[in-house]
């Protein structure tokens, strides 16, 4: 099939174009709500289903706060929604069956109320053959835009309400930052702060650096600027967000300007800062170093290792052995005692042998850790790993990840033990999920724990005695 690129009326998804890297520094804009689209949605309401990762988390957000200046208001209920977005995430390809199963079954809710919106959005949408199967074969969607140009959905979404004709813009470009975006936080005591956008490390099994563009920095003032405005609105924890954090600054040509932010986000004194996600190949000792001096920076880290083979991992374009993300591993325990990791890993990449598959386990045993994100591998259409030749069946894919599951999970519950009696600072985010008399959030070390409180304590850091201990979770008693 040829790629889908731009007609007369669409602006389509072209993988070649996302592709490119030129060293062109990248552009700043600022959002501006244009005043036709103030109050177009008043008396209208936006639902918003959000997928996937962190980032997109927070775009959610972004699209959240312009839909509420245009005058729209949020419900949770699909059928009361005049617009629905559906903010995508594209790394693997059941989550991209799960979204078009959910837009295919509104077919009827759109056939009986015509007037309503229906919106792609988020990476499925910089996809090439994800837009082509939408415009063939789900004609409920009338929107569709990618990661690119959110700042456009007032505009966009506009001339759909106003002209009932389908939009399609894509962009397929490098990227650029828009600052000045407004934002209706999904939590107040929390929040995801991008320092950074894109990836250009391009592993071969990745479609992120297609669906979100090159690495492009925000400026260090923007970012503190941004995490001053939540402290004083009472955020209590920052979370640092970009595909490589630990490229930040190279764009900028500023040497090591990870270190130097994170130092410079730990200055503005707000309660706890994370970040995610890192990568091993440019993760430094001076990162490390300022992590351990200031005690507002969590002792906690994500860390995608994905395989233990080196023949894998070269395979995979990672840029590093399974030995050196070891000793990375080792001086991160040697330095901040009591650290705890998390990673993701992948089973099943094209022709791995068994060989390939105990080196990964032996890594697991080496580095014991307290959570991982576990996954078969799934072809990206567009990616080098897509067409390389496989005979693994899947019957032996899904053997191994059953038995690197539980693995994984019987180090994540040996790891929790240590904290039995003990007291952890946890930021409670308010009630559990499941018990509304049990109050639940995360301890320093990235702990879920749920507790129980004489009052409500959402919001406050609470000292927490763990009374209970599972493999991914914590139970205890506020002091």
């Amino acid at each position: 099939m040829k790629p889908m690129k731009k007609d007369e009326n669409y602006i389509l998804p072209d993988h070649a174009a996302e592709r490119r890297r030129s060293r062109n520094a990248a552009e700043t804009a600022f959002f501006e709500m244009g005043e036709q689209n103030r109050m177009a949605g008043l008396h209208k309401k936006y639902y918003i289903r959000t997928y996937g990762c962190q980032a997109n988390v927070r775009d959610g957000e972004t699209m959240a706060g312009m839909l509420e200046m245009m005058g729209f208001e949020k419900t949770e209920d699909m059928q009361e929604a005049d617009v629905l977005l559906f903010n995508t995430c594209a790394v693997r390809q059941a989550a991209e069956e799960r979204v078009l199963g959910e837009i295919g079954s509104l077919k009827p809710m759109i056939l009986a109320h015509p007037e309503k919106i229906i919106g792609l959005c988020g990476c499925m949408a910089q996809e090439e053959t994800i837009v082509r199967r939408v415009l063939q074969k789900y004609p409920q969607v009338k929107l569709i835009f990618g990661t690119h140009n959110i700042h456009r959905l007032p505009d966009l979404l506009s001339q759909v309400m106003h002209t009932g004709n389908r939009m399609v813009e894509v962009l397929s470009e490098e990227g650029k930052i828009v600052e000045n975006l407004p934002a209706k936080r999904t939590q107040q005591y929390k929040a995801f702060v991008n320092i950074m956008y894109g990836c250009n490390k391009f592993c071969t099994y990745c479609i992120v650096p297609y669906t979100r563009g090159k690495e492009r920095s925000r400026t260090r003032q923007d970012i503190l600027r941004e995490i001053r405005d939540l402290q004083e609105n009472g955020c209590r924890e920052a979370v640092l967000l970009g595909q490589n954090v630990n490229a930040y600054g190279k764009d900028l040509n500023e040497t090591d300007g990870f270190t130097a932010l994170l130092r410079d986000c730990a200055r503005t004194g707000i309660d706890r800062i994370r970040f995610y996600t890192s990568h091993p190949r440019d993760y430094s000792s001076a990162t490390i170093d300022v992590m351990r001096e200031y005690p507002n920076i969590m002792p906690s880290l994500h860390l995608p290792v994905q395989s233990g083979s080196d023949a894998i991992l070269k395979r995979m374009n990672r840029g590093y052995t399974a030995e050196s993300y070891m000793r990375l591993y080792d001086e991160m325990k040697e330095k901040i005692p009591g650290i705890t990791f998390t990673t993701d890993l992948i089973v099943g990449f094209p022709d791995e042998s068994d060989e390939d598959f105990e080196d990964t386990l032996k890594l697991v045993d080496y580095c014991r850790f307290d959570l991982a994100y576990s996954f078969i591998y799934s072809p990206r259409e567009g990616t080098p790993a897509a067409s390389m030749p496989d005979s693994i069946p899947m019957e032996v894919k899904k053997e191994r990840l059953q038995i690197l599951n539980s693995r994984l999970a019987q180090y994540a519950n040996e790891n929790n033990q240590r904290f039995k009696g003990q007291v952890l600072e946890v930021l409670c985010e308010g009630s559990s999920k499941k018990n509304d008399d049990v109050y639940s959030g995360y301890s320093r070390e990235n702990k879920l724990v749920n507790f129980r409180a004489d009052r409500n304590p959402e919001g406050e850091l609470v000292n927490v005695e763990i009374t209970d201990i599972h493999s991914f979770s914590l139970d205890g008693k506020a002091l």
